[in-house]
């Protein structure tokens, strides 16, 4: 099953999952077309578990740079959001998870395959920072899905060019503006 994943991710990443036929996929893993399906019902499941792999290293390299140095939460925030933008430099990891990926499956199944990894990493560090009185208290689910749309944007954005380190700065500046007693609108809310 690993030679499958691989040969998958390599194509995938390289010509696009539309572009990706089952049949090159078995000849590059060197197995049959009853291997493939023995292990997966079809070429979009085999983009599920080559997705879902990604998602994995993505929010292992998350968590791991969180919790690499004691100190505030806020700070582990930072670490984190600059792990992402590092994680998504990885070979055709933008085009795996951020642009194929919502043209493959459905929004929702996304959304859970993102809880169940990387965004529970931000979702947590989210809590911990408010628990800690970092930033202040908002709708959890609310503000993970909007800073996590956030870290998508600017790492489509890296991939296209932009200067990582201005994004990582606009990270930062709005995360710090999460602090309590940090007008938040026009009503000071």
């Amino acid at each position: 099953m690993g030679a499958l994943l691989t040969a998958a991710r390599e194509l995938f990443t390289e010509k696009g999952y539309a572009e990706t036929s089952t049949p090159e996929i078995v000849r590059a893993a060197g197995v049959t077309r009853g291997a493939l399906y023995h292990h997966f019902a079809d070429k979009a499941d085999l983009f599920r578990a080559v997705l879902r792999a990604e998602y994995e290293a993505v929010a292992e390299e998350i968590t791991a740079a969180a919790t690499s140095t004691p100190g505030s939460a806020s700070a582990a925030l930072l670490d984190g959001s600059r792990a992402y933008l590092a994680a998504m430099r990885a070979p055709g990891r933008v085009r795996l998870m951020l642009l194929d990926a919502p043209a493959v499956l459905p929004r929702a199944e996304l959304d859970a395959m993102d809880r169940e990894t990387s965004s529970d990493a931000l979702r947590l560090g989210l809590q911990a920072a408010m628990d800690a009185g970092e930033i202040r208290a908002l709708p959890l689910e609310a503000l993970t899905a909007i800073l996590s749309a956030m870290f998508e944007r600017a790492a489509l954005d890296v991939a296209d060019g932009a200067d990582g380190e201005a994004q990582i700065a606009v990270m930062a500046a709005l995360i710090s503006g999460l602090a309590p007693g940090t007008p938040l609108g026009a009503d000071g809310a």
